[in-house]
């Protein structure tokens, strides 16, 4: 990775989170923060300023933005417990989700994440409604609060990609997302980088977004814990 690269993501750390947390504060809205744990390690007043503000809730996203398919299972347990336990220790409170760096989960995956007793995953795309992952054909008791790459600014919003538009053009992407995800009365989500989000002219998706839903009414903005949660109790109820 060039120093270009790495300089992208010490910006989300110094200049963009700061921008996130402030528009979030604004609107009183709380969310998910799924971390590297290096990241965490090299910036740590990045989760304090998490933790301290908002009612957000901290999650798991790797050690290094490794990507789970290129380890053996030994190798994913030993970088996922050494996450957890850094991350429980800056944030006070042991995280219960994981997002996979570039949603790339591996058939050992859930299986590790069960062992370390997490309640959800947020990496795969088969519903637009949360989930229970199925391991080897049996229920794992682990919640899916699924993603989506049209809903995720990484590639979007990146000019060097080809599914490069504009903030403003993605911004009513959301909203129509948003329309029939309020029409089905289910969950909308979207995956939103510091580095990339963060910036001046792209804060304002974050920003016009959140006031259209609250100017719709009648959403419940909740982090990815309140609302696995909240799913596994419906699932349960059958």
């Amino acid at each position: 990775m060039s120093s270009s690269d790495l300089s992208q993501g010490e910006y989300g750390a110094r200049v963009g989170l700061q921008r996130v947390v402030d528009r979030l504060t604004e609107y009183r809205v709380p969310a998910s923060f799924f971390v590297p744990a290096v990241s965490a390690m090299l910036h740590p007043g990045m989760v304090e300023t998490l933790c301290s503000t908002g009612g957000h809730e901290i999650g798991v996203h790797g050690w290094v933005h490794e990507h789970p398919s290129s380890l053996e299972p030994s190798e994913e347990l030993d970088l996922m417990e050494r996450s957890v336990e850094l991350l429980t220790k800056q944030a006070g409170q042991r995280p219960v989700g994981y997002r996979a760096p570039a949603y790339d989960v591996h058939a050992h995956t859930f299986g590790i994440l069960k062992k370390l007793g997490f309640l959800y995953d947020s990496s795969l795309m088969a519903d637009d409604r949360p989930y229970e992952i199925l391991e080897k054909g049996e229920p794992s008791g682990l919640i899916e609060l699924p993603v989506e790459w049209i809903r995720d600014d990484a590639t979007i919003l990146d000019p060097r990609s080809d599914n490069f538009t504009t903030p403003r053009r993605w911004l009513q992407s959301l909203v129509d997302e948003f329309e029939l995800a309020y029409e089905e009365g289910t969950i909308f989500s979207v995956t939103m980088h510091p580095r990339t989000i963060g910036h001046r002219s792209r804060i304002l998706v974050l920003r016009k977004l959140i006031e259209y839903i609250q100017a719709k009414g009648s959403s419940w903005f909740a982090t990815h814990r309140e609302a696995a949660e909240c799913a596994k109790a419906l699932l349960a109820r059958g």
